[in-house]
């Protein structure tokens, strides 16, 4: 869609290492300049500025991860020059802190601010509250589902013609099983140390290394399998620590107490998923709290893989259970466990052919260029309503 003439956004995200978050500020991006603007990102860094700037994005580098109360104050003045230099039409956070400093900035300096709800945030006290409704203060909110959309409302009571829904998206183009050539595969299977003769079903549970994620709740429902009898599966986990080495090692040490070593892997952080999807026959997401959309859902989808998740948040939105996968009760091992051997028994034709409907549902629904239509329509009613 056509921006206003010399129109710069600025989104402030805390890093651009691996997320959700950090992906959509990449792809809006991408189409803010696509779309003949100028696109800023103040952030503390990491590994997707790379991409960041091939796409013809700036990178502005703060400390906006903070949450130092006296290196928000300094980081709100660097936005506010930065905004009056670069003549920002709109501040566009995506993440709590940060939103403090962004929202000063834009008072000062009288610029739009919106915010997208990237998560759905507990609150256990008022003062949290308050914290959490930081996202909700500026010009529009987005939620990145139906099920965050709700919570918002419930939650803060704003007004909802403040508050639009636009779903996350997946770039598909990268997410497509046509342009991922055999030889990433291979150079996948290499590096993760599957032999070529390993027809076990392989299993990947794709997300960082935290709590959240439920991969000890995996550990324990492939040790039923395994006590079951079963002997046919591989399940990897891929992701980033992140700096929880104890989280790591914990899960590890979880693996060799049940005598998995042989059986499930922990194989780090991937750079290619689109050829990490084509190499497993299933994905899960067996998270113990709700994803606010869950993007390790779509992707999956999107290169034509069946996908186990629990039953909870934004993932009921986008698995149709029992079609394009299966959603299984939430921190209950015994209940994978018969998911996941389900799964494994139907036989890979049969997955396949989820996986297609699965594939073809993502396509319609969750594509990265309408997410960033979207966003981009959302910019210009905010800056019509400002005329």
């Amino acid at each position: 869609m056509p921006l206003p003439p010399d129109f710069t956004l600025l989104q402030v995200v805390p890093e651009l290492e691996t997320g959700g978050a950090e992906q959509s500020t990449i792809d809006v991006a991408h189409a803010v300049v696509q779309a003949g603007g100028a696109a800023l990102v103040a952030t503390r860094g990491g590994r997707m500025t790379a991409r960041l700037e091939a796409d013809g994005g700036r990178l502005a580098q703060m400390p906006v991860q903070t949450k130092n109360p006296l290196t928000m104050l300094g980081n709100a003045a660097r936005l506010v020059s930065l905004i009056r230099q670069e003549k920002v039409s709109i501040v566009h956070a995506r993440s709590r802190a940060p939103a403090f400093s962004a929202l000063w900035a834009a008072h000062a300096t009288g610029t739009p601010f919106v915010a997208t709800y990237h998560g759905v945030y507990k609150a256990q006290s008022g003062l949290k509250r308050w914290y959490n409704a930081i996202m909700t203060r500026g010009d529009l909110v987005i939620a990145n589902s139906d099920y965050t959309h709700d919570h918002v409302l419930s939650e803060h009571g704003i007004d909802p013609g403040k508050l639009v829904t636009i779903p996350r998206g997946v770039d598909l183009g990268r997410f497509d099983p046509a342009f991922v050539a055999p030889a990433r595969v291979e150079a996948l299977r290499a590096a993760w140390g599957i032999s070529a003769d390993d027809h076990r079903t392989r299993i990947l549970l794709a997300g960082r290394l935290t709590r959240i994620k439920g991969h000890l709740m995996i550990v324990e429902a492939a040790r039923r399998m395994a006590e079951a009898g079963r002997d046919d599966f591989l399940i990897l986990f891929a992701g980033d620590d992140q700096g929880r080495t104890g989280y790591a090692a914990e899960v590890q040490a979880a693996i060799d107490a049940a005598g998995l070593s042989g059986a499930i892997r922990i194989v780090g952080h991937c750079d290619d998923m689109p050829a990490a999807y084509l190499l497993a026959d299933l994905a899960i997401l067996p998270t113990n709290v709700p994803e606010s959309f869950g993007r390790a859902a779509v992707e999956p989808q999107a290169m034509g893989r069946t996908v186990i998740a629990s039953n909870h948040g934004g993932v009921t939105e986008t698995i149709v259970d029992g079609t394009t996968g299966w959603l299984a009760p939430v921190e209950d091992p015994g209940a994978w466990a018969a998911a996941l051997g389900r799964a494994i028994d139907i036989g890979p034709t049969r997955r396949r052919e989820m996986g297609e409907v699965g594939r073809n549902r993502a396509r319609q629904l969750y594509s990265a260029d309408a997410m960033c239509a979207q966003t981009l329509a959302a910019y210009e009613r905010v800056l019509e309503a400002r005329r």
